[in-house]
């Protein structure tokens, strides 16, 4: 099995790597049977040379490999065809945009496995950046708070080394009294968390939240059972809304009257309540006047989202008012930061922990006849049509939505 670690070729630029080259040197001491090559690239994060000095070749042509590893869409002219291909295709919900894609794919008789397939038998994604966004997002969200109000001036994460460094420029700020809440429980609410609480700032119940004033910057992590309740007033059930949330409408207005500043980490489901809308942004109760959005789902649950932004211009201003974007520190505005590509900011720690849970989650599967069933589920393509468990995006691939 020769897999082999290609050069992102997407625009703009992704620095991130799915292997480093520590990764891949721990790839190699626990299976030596596996042949790994590196293609050459002059964005990546760790130098050809970091690769080169552990022993692994560093080409131009990777054609030979079998398993093509990645972390952008591929360009439609640089997929080879009949190879292996892990990448983040973004198909799996059938975006228009890379409609195309999926079916060059197909055509050229590639097995695709999306990252974002790579599931448990429970379905829950076994890899991925989402602590990475968690992290970049809610810095990001303290430094708009800071240019914003003229408190304090935080570097852009792009610009520091790594995670230690962002850690350190927090230490040096002073954050006002401002009450937080943090929408979900997964690896990205996961990750915001850990800003939260590197800033020393004291988590509360809900409650208590709800119900009291501080003297002292406090956040309130909340997941889908506080921010939806149920249409018949009766008690609601997590799995029960996560099977069927139609009988479900949205609980996050007694937050909003109470926050000033919203980190949204949570997933969002098809058909689930939007925790804001553009109406209960205009009641006078509405307080939440800073929003990062991580989880960045367009014109969707956080009304104040109106488009993604990016990481050279992360910030923009909502008027609720109005329903249009003005500057981020206009008057009245909602301030939003819904950069849709966090981790990138962050390209040496997310490779790292991408590599540790590819590593764990995946390698072992190419070895063990895949004993988990890992690599059958996350199999999107094979001998040039949809596998069973993706056969929904036949119409997508046809053109027919």
């Amino acid at each position: 099995m020769k897999f082999a670690i290609i050069k992102e070729r997407k625009n703009p630029p992704d620095r991130r790597v799915v292997f480093s080259p520590k990764d891949l040197k721990t790839l190699k001491d626990n299976f030596p049977e596996a042949n790994v090559v590196v293609e050459a690239s002059d964005i990546r994060v760790f130098p050809d040379k970091d690769y080169s000095d552990l022993g692994f070749t560093v080409t131009q042509d990777v054609s030979e490999a079998d398993v093509m590893l990645g972390v952008k869409e591929v360009p439609l002219e640089a997929l080879i065809p009949n190879k292996k291909y892990f990448f983040f295709s973004h198909t799996i919900k059938k975006q228009p945009y890379n409609r195309k894609l999926l079916k060059a794919i197909l055509e050229k008789n590639i097995e695709l496995y999306d990252h974002e397939t790579i599931v448990k038998e429970s379905g829950a994604r076994l890899i991925g950046f989402g602590r990475y966004a968690g992290l970049v997002g809610a810095y990001n969200g303290f430094r708009a708070l800071g240019l914003r109000d003229g408190l304090f001036e935080l570097p852009k994460v792009e610009h520091l080394k790594d995670l230690d460094e962002v850690k350190a420029e927090l230490d040096k700020i002073k954050l006002p009294n401002i009450k937080i809440v943090l929408s979900g429980t997964g690896k990205v609410a996961k990750g915001a968390k850990e800003i939260l609480d590197h800033l020393k700032i004291k988590e509360v119940s809900d409650a208590l939240y709800l119900t009291s004033d501080f003297t002292e910057p406090v956040y309130c992590m909340i997941d889908v059972m506080e921010y939806n309740k149920r249409k018949d007033g009766k008690v609601g059930n997590r799995p029960e809304f996560y099977k069927d949330p139609s009988g479900y409408i949205s609980n996050f207005m007694p937050y909003a009257k109470v926050t000033d500043f919203f980190i949204a980490g949570h997933f969002y489901g098809d058909g689930a309540p939007y925790l804001f809308t553009r109406e209960d942004a205009k009641h006078p109760d509405f307080k939440i006047n800073l929003v990062a959005d991580v989880s960045c789902d367009i014109d969707g649950p956080v009304a104040s989202t109106i488009r993604p932004s990016t990481i050279a211009d992360p910030f923009y201003g909502y008027d609720p008012k109005t329903e249009k974007e003005v500057a981020y520190n206009a008057e009245g505005a909602i301030t939003v930061m819904a950069v849709d590509n966090l981790p990138c900011e962050l390209p040496k720690d997310a490779s790292e922990g991408f590599g540790e849970m590819f590593l764990k989650s995946v390698i072992p599967a190419f070895f063990n006849g895949d004993k988990n069933g890992v690599l059958k589920r996350a199999k999107m393509t094979e001998n040039g049509k949809l596998t069973k468990r993706y056969a929904y995006l036949q119409d997508y691939v046809d053109g027919k939505e």
